[in-house]
């Protein structure tokens, strides 16, 4: 778990997540051949969500990313990419299994640089 003083953004996020339900009203969705894990419960998007909602809800509801690396290791997966700045979400990665491939993408040279190892 992580040291937090609690959901202090879900108050305030609350109209920002109205104005993106309007927005994603305008976007259709469906779900195709690569699985995208939810970070709401570390589960895979299947036919049966309603992504518009989770997506929603993503803004206003804690991350449940210890969940999401769970479902990535049980499903094998070896190497993680953090995109944006920072490298918090890496971090969490290292402390469950430090053999796995980590890549940070923050700038057109991270990019590069993936891009050539994913090769």
């Amino acid at each position: 778990m992580l040291k937090t003083s609690g959901p202090f953004h879900t108050e305030k996020l609350s109209k920002a997540k109205e104005k993106f339900a309007k927005e994603l009203e305008k976007v259709s969705f469906k779900v195709g051949t690569i699985p995208v894990i939810k970070n709401i419960d570390g589960n895979f998007y299947n036919e049966n969500d309603n992504i518009k909602e989770i997506l929603q809800n993503h803004m206003v509801s804690p991350v449940r990313f210890d969940k999401t690396i769970a479902k990535m290791q049980e499903n094998e997966i070896d190497t993680y990419i953090e995109v944006g700045p920072g490298k918090a979400l890496s971090g969490f990665v290292k402390k469950e299994d430090k053999q796995k491939n980590i890549m940070n993408i923050c700038d057109i040279p991270t990019l590069t640089q993936a891009l050539e190892i994913l090769k």
